[in-house]
């Protein structure tokens, strides 16, 4: 079985096993997924959930937010940790929305690169959840699950993300991010994985035997 056989499996499977699979991170409007995928950074998504419900009630707009005390956004996300620069960067990310974009996420990678705090997880993310387009988001479950199914030899994220593109067929790409995520969490955890109940057993040569 070729790579490339091999990731169309893996997408078959995984659209069975979670055919709903999608961001975890709750938000109403694109700019608030935006500081939720910032606000995720070394925090779990279950967390930033937590602040980000009260988060986007008391500030509403993301005029609120380029606005903000610095000091005070500080305070609000402090739960998620790192919370010097993720405030400092939602505040820069959200003025340039408003002052270069008029409001408006942009829809390239290269425009929402030159967000604050943005790199290229986050701006794959936003390509393929607000905007329906190709996109590879390498976190540490995708890195880390598509080396053990021998899909990439590569860790860094720049280098598994141009891997899976030659792979991934483009409207697949964002879903099976999802989905793999998903079974990261699930099933194919790092330190006990699931194998036994694993949907890609039997395209997985790292499987362990009876660790169910």
């Amino acid at each position: 079985m070729t790579k490339k056989q091999k990731a169309e499996k893996a997408v078959q499977l995984l659209k069975a096993y979670y055919p709903d699979a999608a961001c975890s991170l709750v938000y109403d409007h694109p700019y608030q997924l935006m500081i939720a995928a910032r606000l995720s950074a070394q925090c779990t998504d279950a967390r930033v959930n937590i602040v980000t419900k009260t988060l986007f009630r008391k500030y509403p707009t993301l005029q609120s937010f380029a606005n903000a005390s610095l000091a005070e956004l500080e305070e609000d996300i402090k739960p998620c940790g790192f919370y010097h620069l993720k405030a400092k960067s939602i505040i820069e990310a959200c003025q340039r929305l408003e002052t270069v974009y008029h409001g408006v996420l942009p829809d390239t990678l290269d425009e929402l690169l030159t967000l604050s705090g943005i790199g290229r997880k986050t701006a794959n993310l936003l390509m393929g959840d607000v905007y329906h387009k190709p996109a590879v988001v390498t976190d540490t479950h995708f890195i880390r699950i598509t080396g053990k199914l021998g899909l990439t030899s590569e860790t860094a994220p720049p280098k598994v993300e141009a891997d899976l593109k030659q792979l991934l067929l483009p409207e697949e790409s964002s879903a099976f991010c999802h989905r793999i995520v998903q079974l990261g969490r699930d099933v194919c955890r790092a330190r006990k994985p699931k194998c036994g109940i694993c949907p890609l057993a039997e395209i997985c040569a790292s499987k362990t035997i009876d660790k169910t």
